[in-house]
């Protein structure tokens, strides 16, 4: 595959501070967009008795807002250490496919620094970078995946992800409800973005669809958080089958 032999090849250099300010720029309105829902998450974990310095150890350690979400929604005194860790294992699990995805670029890579693009990995850095590779790919630039581009991207995320979780929890208590100001609508309104940058065609959304329709009936009909469970199976057998489908 054309990927491969163009990620895999030796990189001569760029320049990296102009790559890691296009990174910054290029994620600048994803940045703005974490506010609002990065705010409401450490309100929400104020409630639930975190203190700020442990929401943003959260989030800096996890780095991925649905799981943090679903485990302050989780959380209660003491803790169900388990649910929590299993509904967290299987929302995060998306990053395996995720990662697959993105595997062909980092060919060039060190191990190590591999696994630091890895870690900084989320939903809105892995979909920025990967657009910029496959571009820069099709248009033969070397090398296609652009190290400094995707950590000027990913940092800038990351930081604004713990900042403003730590400030909501913060904030929290002194602004009451913060979720009657409507700053929980940026979480959809970010990936409803996101959607439209990744729309490749009805087809390739179709285990999108079958996660997101099991996702509903399991919360209808199922207590607890279970459509979690139920969605994520779904959306990944939908996935394996449309990709075993293929010739």
């Amino acid at each position: 595959m054309q990927i491969e032999s163009v990620a895999g090849s030796e990189a001569p250099a760029v320049s990296g501070a102009g790559e890691l300010a296009r990174g910054l720029h290029t994620s600048l309105p994803v940045m703005i967009g974490f506010i609002p829902f990065a705010l409401v998450l450490g309100a929400q974990a104020s409630k639930k008795g975190f203190e700020p310095a442990g929401v943003a150890l959260m989030t800096g350690l996890n780095f991925g807002g649905g799981s943090e979400f679903a485990a302050v929604h989780l959380w209660t005194s003491p803790p169900h250490v388990l649910l929590i860790v299993a509904i967290t294992l299987l929302i995060n699990s998306r990053h395996l496919l995720m990662g697959a995805a993105l595997a062909p670029f980092l060919n060039g890579l060190s191990k190590r620094k591999a696994l630091m693009a890895l870690f900084f990995m989320c939903d809105e850095s892995w979909a920025i970078s990967l657009a910029d590779a496959r571009r820069r790919s099709g248009e033969k630039q070397i090398p296609a995946f652009s190290l400094p581009y995707y950590m000027g991207a990913s940092s800038g995320l990351y930081l604004t992800w713990v900042v403003f979780t730590f400030l909501g929890a913060r904030l929290g208590p002194v602004l009451g409800d913060i979720e009657s100001y409507g700053l929980d609508m940026a979480f959809p309104a970010v990936f409803f973005v996101l959607l439209k940058g990744m729309w490749t065609g009805v087809r390739a959304a179709r285990p999108w669809v079958v996660s997101l329709l099991a996702a509903v009936g399991a919360c209808v009909f199922l207590p607890g958080a279970w459509y979690v469970v139920v969605g994520s199976v779904a959306g990944a057998i939908a996935a394996c089958l449309q990709g075993g489908g293929r010739k």
